[in-house]
């Protein structure tokens, strides 16, 4: 008679099961909730850095280039320094006033959409709403313009004084005045048809921080018409020994826009 064992023989071990697979609704809460918060910051940092990345005007057409921020030309070329070239005759200006007031000019001041912050030029002035557009427009770095890029040029635009830095960082107002001086005889070369001259119509301290602005008149030829322009510059100091300067120079063809150099005038600061 077979002995029957004393315990039975192990079953063979059951197969591990699978685990199911898993669908978008099985993700917990918690990680969904996650991971949305990782792709709102993301998005948030992106969009300030697109957004404040630089502070040059916005306000341009598709396919329009917006003035680069470079350094103006210091060498004696048309397009850069305050003193004229061996070909150029030096140009004269009547005697600056020591303190004349701004006028209150002609026109409708256009809307400020919001401030300009030249971080190349260390200065801060209003952004205008259209017709002004920023373009392209060496040596500046940055400007506002409306209409063609020809001469006689309606322009805002800033940069660094268009010249050698002076021997010595400016410290009275004196020295503004004859740096401001300076710029506003460099604008007759470059902005106008030749043989374009000016009438000094306010001469003031800036109104936050050290520097000049000198505003004119200029009378000048064009398409054989005598005609006038409105202009303005300001020399502002920013912590270097060459200061930076502010300009705007509109024809009489957009007389309208005139009291817009108001506006510049009073908010032109130092960043």
């Amino acid at each position: 008679m077979q002995q029957q064992p004393l315990y039975p023989p192990p079953s063979p071990p059951l197969p591990i099961p699978k685990p199911p697979r898993r669908g978008i609704g099985d993700i917990p809460i918690k990680v969904v909730y996650l991971l949305g918060a990782i792709l709102v910051t993301v998005l948030a940092v992106f969009l300030i850095f697109v957004v404040f990345s630089g502070d040059v005007p916005a306000n341009k057409e598709p396919g329009e280039q917006v003035a680069p921020v470079v350094p103006v030309p210091s060498s004696a070329a048309a397009s850069g320094s305050a003193a004229p070239t061996a070909t150029e005759s030096p140009i004269v200006l009547p005697p600056v006033p020591k303190s004349k007031a701004y006028p209150t000019l002609a026109g409708t001041a256009s809307v400020v959409t919001s401030l300009i912050s030249d971080k190349n030029t260390g200065i801060t002035y209003p952004r205008l709403a259209a017709p002004w557009k920023a373009k392209s427009f060496p040596p500046f770095s940055i400007a506002q313009r409306i209409g063609k890029v020809a001469v006689p040029h309606t322009v805002i635009a800033s940069a660094m004084f268009p010249g050698d830095s002076p021997a010595t960082k400016p410290s009275k107002d004196a020295d503004y005045r004859e740096l401001a001086t300076q710029a506003a005889r460099w604008s007759l070369r470059t902005q106008y048809p030749a043989g374009a001259t000016l009438a000094w119509t306010a001469s003031q301290k800036l109104p936050v921080g050290k520097g000049w602005t000198l505003g004119y008149q200029v009378t000048y030829t064009f398409d054989g018409k005598q005609q006038v322009a409105q202009a303005m510059v300001t020399i502002v100091e920013v912590g270097k020994t060459k200061p930076a300067m502010l300009l705007a120079s509109i024809p009489e063809t957009n007389k309208k826009r005139w009291a817009d150099i108001n506006t510049l005038v009073q908010r032109v600061r130092p960043l």
